[in-house]
């Protein structure tokens, strides 16, 4: 819906209220473990390029979903031009995800009714359930205390039978840890 034809049906637009606010009420809830998993892995993602190079790990998608579920939690409205810069991509790049996002329903843009040049981006409610299933996923998986019985894993080497780590030691798990830094 434009700004014009939300004028049009006597809806109210503007920056911090009308339209998109009852649109974000709606929306479900994000939960204080979710938003702190958020915080961590979108920190985390920064904190690997200061050992590896940003572009072995291109993933705007996923920096943009974290970006706006963040925002959503803060209850903060996203501009497109700052989700793309948060994607730490080129804009034309970011642009083209963001279609792809909007296309499969997990992003929305709407228009900013105090400036017609602006327009905001937001996850959809099927976007924060995605994301909210998989940050409290995250948040189990990381905060769940170490066994005490030995863990066992199937391996390449099955034949030779299954592989025994450490209590508490999960090789899949590294990257979720990390998450913790």
């Amino acid at each position: 819906m434009t700004v014009r034809s939300m004028a049009a049906a006597g809806e109210t637009v503007g920056r911090r209220g009308g339209a998109r606010a009852d649109k974000a009420a709606s929306r479900p809830a994000i939960p204080q473990a979710g938003l702190v998993a958020a915080r961590n892995a979108y920190a985390g993602r920064r904190r690997r390029e200061r050992f590896l190079a940003a572009d072995l790990f291109g993933e705007p998608t996923w920096d943009i979903l974290l970006d706006l579920y963040i925002a959503a939690g803060e209850g903060r409205s996203v501009p497109t031009t700052s989700a793309c810069i948060g994607a730490h991509v080129p804009p034309t790049t970011a642009l083209r995800w963001l279609r792809v996002l909007e296309a499969r329903g997990l992003v929305e843009r709407e228009d900013d009714g105090a400036d017609g040049r602006r327009t905001f981006v937001c996850l959809t409610s099927q976007g924060i359930e995605a994301m909210n299933g998989l940050m409290m996923q995250w948040h189990a998986a990381i905060n769940v205390a170490p066994r005490p019985a030995q863990v066992i894993l199937a391996s390449e080497d099955t034949l030779a039978g299954p592989a025994i780590h450490a209590p508490g030691h999960h090789p899949c798990a590294d990257d979720l840890l990390a998450l913790r830094l």
